[in-house]
């Protein structure tokens, strides 16, 4: 690992506080997620499934975690699972963690190779009537790909047909969603290194450059600064592909007068920031550039201050929507008859503003969070309006990460990095 990882406290707590939430005789398994073949011997990079990593810290393949809060004997209550090395593995792949090690990160005193899972799932079944599985419950989530979680699922369903179910899910959706102050420094850090890779291309982006070309300086100055790289797939829009949201071809050349669209940034011991920033190709926005970022900036400025604590998402984004449709009538992209004959499934701003305005970061750049829970204390939250004109051949959206307060206006973990027009275009002409 090339991060600093939070202390064992962190994930002491966060079992604790799940663990709380469960039945009586209930027993949570949770697994790691599984190294994704290609083809032949090749597969993608590991990345840890995020709640087992919530749990307990572990980086790990082939990793599984018990919680059996009232399990007879009290070293049963937490059991970590790890996989064990032998001499093939050292010479082609390295150790992995040892059980000091593994107790170090995790906190957890009862650690057991994975080989001995099975015998132990057995021996505590007889204790329990209820498992508590691990599902993909996310509202953005689309389950094709069977997972490490599924199989076991299914494996544990047979071999237990008389074992109650329940869902660990839910319970972990309310706890992810408010982080630990720990949590909040990660994702600070993560920013931090946002705003060197931004620090870093904004005098490389010139006419006859590459999107793809800036794209390899970001990723260059995020490994460079402890980071596994994009904490999601890098958008380098330029011109009219700034109208494509999820657009990542990356491919294009960027060509004197446009917009390059950059929503890029960092992940840092697995917590992601989230960030976009528009800037002029040729160092200058243009008058109606201006305008339409200005318009945009203003939004994001008025919207931020509506995350505070105990506001709902859902009224959050119907007066978001009502400020964006005032900007779109000031700028004449909208006309009063629009409005008029707009609907609530289908309101007139959603023609150049197609996409909500923020989600829920952490652990996910789409983090966990109920949609209909009021906010609280210490969630984090992107901010990101925008307008698309594809009959302009440009768009423009403005993105930064929020921490919501006690009282007040949430803190704003990016204001470091420039934004306002005068000082982005200050910067690109030095």
């Amino acid at each position: 690992m090339r991060y600093k990882p939070l202390p064992s406290s962190v994930y002491k707590n966060n079992r604790s506080s799940f663990s709380k939430k469960i039945d009586k005789l209930g027993l949570a398994v949770f697994n790691s997620n599984d190294i994704y073949p290609i083809s032949a011997d090749s597969t993608l990079p590991f990345s840890q499934h995020r709640d087992i990593f919530y749990l307990s810290g572990i980086d790990q393949e082939e990793t599984i975690l018990i919680l059996f809060p009232h399990a007879e004997n009290p070293i049963n209550r937490e059991i970590l699972f790890i996989k064990k090395t032998n001499k093939l593995i050292s010479v082609w792949e390295g150790e992995k963690l040892s059980k000091k090690k593994a107790r170090e990160i995790s906190g957890i005193e009862n650690i057991k190779w994975l080989s001995e899972f099975k015998s132990t799932l057995y021996d505590l079944a007889s204790q329990s009537d209820l498992f508590y599985f691990n599902t993909n419950e996310h509202y953005r989530a689309k389950n094709v790909t069977q997972t490490r979680e599924d199989r076991f699922i299914k494996w544990a369903k047979n071999e237990y047909p008389a074992h109650r179910v329940g869902k660990s899910n839910p319970i972990l959706q309310k706890l992810r969603s408010v982080k630990s102050e720990e949590e909040i420094n990660q994702i600070k850090k993560a920013c931090e290194i946002t705003k060197k890779g931004i620090e870093r291309i904004i005098n490389f982006i010139k006419p006859g450059v590459w999107e793809y070309e800036i794209e390899a300086e970001l990723i260059h100055e995020f490994i460079k600064n402890k980071s596994r790289g994009f904490a999601y797939s890098p958008i380098i829009a330029s011109g009219k592909n700034a109208n494509i949201l999820h657009y990542e071809l990356n491919n294009h050349k960027c060509k004197s007068g446009e917009l390059i669209l950059l929503d890029v940034a960092a992940e840092y011991g697995n917590y992601s920031s989230d960030l976009t920033r528009t800037l002029p190709v040729s160092g200058i926005y243009n008058d109606r550039q201006k305008k339409i970022y200005n318009s945009v900036l203003n939004v994001k400025k008025l919207a931020t201050k509506l995350l505070t604590t105990g506001t709902l998402l859902s009224d959050y984004h119907n007066e978001v929507g009502k400020i964006m449709t005032s900007e779109l009538l000031k700028l004449g992209l909208l006309r009063k008859v629009d409005i008029q004959n707009q609907s609530s499934k289908n309101p007139a701003y959603k023609k150049y503003f197609m996409h909500g305005t923020s989600h829920h970061l952490g652990l996910d750049t789409h983090d966990y969070g109920l949609l209909n829970d009021p906010l609280k204390p210490n969630m984090v939250l992107t901010v990101e309006p925008g307008i698309y004109i594809p009959e302009e051949g440009f768009g423009i959206r403005l993105e930064d990460d929020v921490v919501v307060k006690e009282k007040g206006e949430p803190t704003n973990l990016m204001q470091n990095i420039p934004i306002e027009i005068e000082e982005i275009e200050d910067l690109m002409n030095k």
